[in-house]
């Protein structure tokens, strides 16, 4: 009597019949269904990530189970790394000197999320030249911000040199700030911090100063006039001796 076959052995027999058609394919037993199931599932949720910045990654955190977590810190430290990479790209460090002709390229199409600070001078004017001394050291300070100077007249035609020294400010192509006349910038007590502190309120840079250093001097100033005046009752005695 012939025995019955069993479909889902693993016999070479039962492999041939299979490949001809004689027998079904091998059952999968469910435990493995499952287990295919989850991984296509995971898999699914990962190529998610894969699309996503890192801010939506941590938007949608909260949404996914914690067997992604390992999944989620891996991509959220690629959009990092990407992040960190771009910034590298975005480092200058010193004064560029550019002309009319460059104003548009490296000014109004300087790039996302680029800060550009433009100062037009002159030759000859002791002002600017501080200016430029300042905004070397600050090109150092801030290399993420795109520092540039260009003679006022060969940006802009016939640009009077009663502004001079000027500041411009733009962030992705829109001016932000500006600064024009000598007035503005005080003459040429300007220091480096004073100016730094003007362009922060701007947000042309990230400034480490707590308040405005003109404020500290302004205070002291005010101090010294006070300490210089007579007191009442020193008024008091040259009264009395008049």
């Amino acid at each position: 009597m012939q025995q019955d076959i069993d479909p889902n052995e693993d016999t070479e027999w039962n492999d041939i019949l299979r490949k001809k058609g004689i027998l079904p394919p091998k059952e999968t037993p469910k435990d493995e269904e499952e287990e295919e199931e989850l991984a296509l599932q995971q898999q699914s949720v990962v190529k998610t990530y894969e699309d996503m910045t890192l801010e939506e990654l941590e938007e949608n955190e909260d949404e996914f189970g914690e067997d992604d977590e390992a999944a989620i810190e891996m991509y959220r430290q690629k959009r990092i790394a990407e992040w960190k990479a771009a910034q590298i790209k975005n480092i200058f460090g010193e004064v560029g000197e550019i002309s009319g002709q460059d104003y548009v390229k490296e000014v109004n199409k300087a790039g996302d999320g680029i800060w550009v600070v433009l100062h037009l001078y002159k030759q000859g004017i002791p002002l600017c030249t501080l200016i430029n001394q300042h905004l070397a050291t600050l090109a150092r300070k801030f290399p993420q911000t795109k520092f540039l100077k260009s003679i006022s007249t060969t940006c802009i035609p016939n640009y009077p040199d009663r502004n001079l020294p000027t500041i411009f400010v733009y962030f992705e192509g829109e001016m932000k700030g500006q600064f024009i006349g000598p007035l503005v910038f005080g003459g040429m007590n300007l220091k480096v911090e004073e100016l730094e502190w003007r362009l922060s309120e701007t947000g042309a840079v990230k400034t480490d100063l707590e308040e405005n250093p003109r404020k500290q001097i302004e205070d002291k100033l005010m101090s010294s006039i006070r300490s210089s005046l007579p007191t009442r009752k020193d008024s008091d005695s040259e009264d009395e001796d008049y």
